[in-house]
């Protein structure tokens, strides 16, 4: 009997793959032991770690790639990457995979979702119904109109013209800003961040984490967005200048924010939990059994590509 390869689990995937790889693979559960059990683990085990499974979540370490070994490749739940050591890795010969496409159709659904619940105010017209004022105050004041806005798509990747997609069903005017022209896209591009940021009434990140983006969204940035702009976040919020986002808005010097991500998860900024012009989600974007289902699956088949040695199907 073949003996089954030994894969340390660094975050579970979803159920119904988790019970594949345990079929297929000897499992070593890093994610179910605190941090002695940890140590404890990797000394028993680590020199015959051959695959990990990861998210983006709980990332994988240069630390622990030194404690691997026979490491052969990492396989990742998610699209980005900014917390794995990816370099280290390919360094080291080790391929990284990750899960890309299966999950921008949701990501750019959530996205449009927090474009409109934040533009046309609908968290704070419910509040309006369950506090009793349409009856006693009569009707909740206007909002205003998506049609006809001019949409600022920052990095044009495959969720970034998804989301422009969806757009122009709703009448808007989609512009973006990159690294380079997507010769591809009929969209006005944009060389220069703080112009986009001017012209445009909202303005919609796309883009990794990571050292190349920090704070890419800078304060200047959502300045220039102004007073009647909004910020809708699906990328990372490491992105973005979370504290000038907050004062600004405190201020009223931004129209409002749609927030699926944040610089500190699960620690969200106390400033935002009081606003009426902004909407938050737990980043839950992918959040779908279908997409979270196709990404584990594909976590699942990237590691019997490699150790059948054919070619992985998402290596980065």
């Amino acid at each position: 009997m073949t003996k089954k390869v030994d894969v340390l689990v660094v975050r579970a995937n979803e159920p119904a793959q988790m019970a594949l790889l345990q079929q297929a693979y000897n499992l070593h559960r890093y994610d179910l032991v605190d941090d002695a059990g940890k140590k404890e683990l990797l000394a028993q085990i680590g020199s015959k770690i051959r695959a990990v499974i990861t998210t983006h979540g709980a990332g994988f370490s240069q630390d622990l790639l030194s404690q691997l070994p026979q490491l052969e490749i990492v396989a990742c739940s998610s699209v980005g990457l900014d917390t794995l050591c990816v370099d280290a890795c390919l360094s080291r010969g080790v391929p990284v995979t990750n899960t890309p496409d299966v999950l921008t159709d949701d990501v750019a659904d959530m996205a449009l979702m927090l474009l409109l619940a934040t533009v046309r105010r609908m968290p704070s017209a419910s509040r309006w119904i369950a506090s009793g004022n349409w009856q006693s105050q009569g009707m909740f004041s206007l909002n205003t109109s998506v049609n006809g806005k001019h949409l600022g798509i920052v990095g044009l990747g495959r969720i970034g013209k998804a989301i422009g997609r969806r757009a122009e069903a709703f009448g808007m005017k989609v512009s973006y800003y990159g690294r380079s022209q997507k010769q591809e896209s009929c969209y006005q591009y944009y060389d220069d961040l703080l112009s986009l940021a001017h012209d445009v009434d909202i303005l919609l990140p796309t883009i990794p984490g990571g050292a190349q983006t920090q704070q890419l969204i800078s304060a200047q940035v959502l300045q220039a967005l102004g007073p009647k702009g909004y910020f809708i976040n699906v990328s990372r919020g490491s992105v973005v200048d979370e504290q000038a986002l907050v004062e600004l808005l405190q201020q009223g010097a931004l129209a409002g924010a749609g927030l699926d991500v944040f610089a500190n998860e699960p620690h969200v900024p106390s400033g935002l939990l009081d606003l009426d012009n902004v909407v938050l989600q737990p980043h839950c974007a992918s959040g779908t059994h279908e997409t979270r289902g196709a990404m584990a699956q594909l976590v699942v088949d990237n590691l019997a590509a490699h150790f059948s040695v054919r070619a992985l199907l998402t290596a980065v």
